[in-house]
């Protein structure tokens, strides 16, 4: 066993192993990265497959048939009837301040196609009429 200078040399590498092997590394990782993200997208799936599938009604029939007794009725409350609330007409002065606000709206939107900017046009040819008319429509 001689120490000779030139066998020792051989033997330490020259670079480090990360920096040698630094592109299967980026592999390693991006591959890792990809399966995770693979697989809690499919967890995902499977839970809204799963909502989506169940049927209320069903599940409720089944879960009454194995725990309650065929005897018992379901509690019918009474629909409750909430009283009517009769809001004050709205006086024409307002309504007209409401228009004119929803005209200067409407010609601040910027139309993405033909359609779209005839709608608006037609809209505010409306909102015009309303707002030169003697007497403006109820809101």
């Amino acid at each position: 066993m001689e120490n000779n200078p030139s066998v020792m040399v051989n033997q330490i590498p020259s670079e480090p192993a990360v920096k040698r092997y630094k592109f299967l590394w980026r592999v390693f990782l991006i591959s890792n990265f990809a399966i995770g993200a693979y697989m809690f997208a499919q967890a995902g799936k499977r839970d809204r497959r799963k909502k989506k599938s169940e049927v209320p009604g069903e599940v409720a029939s089944v879960s009454d048939a194995v725990t309650a007794p065929a005897q018992e009725e379901p509690v019918v409350s009474p629909p409750v009837a909430r009283p009517v609330v009769e809001l004050q007409p709205i006086p024409e002065d307002q309504q007209r301040e409401i228009f004119k606000w929803i005209l200067e709206e409407r010609r601040k939107l910027k139309p993405h196609n033909r359609e779209e900017k005839k709608r608006i046009d037609e809209e505010k040819a409306i909102l015009k009429e309303y707002i030169r008319s003697e007497s403006v429509p109820s809101i």
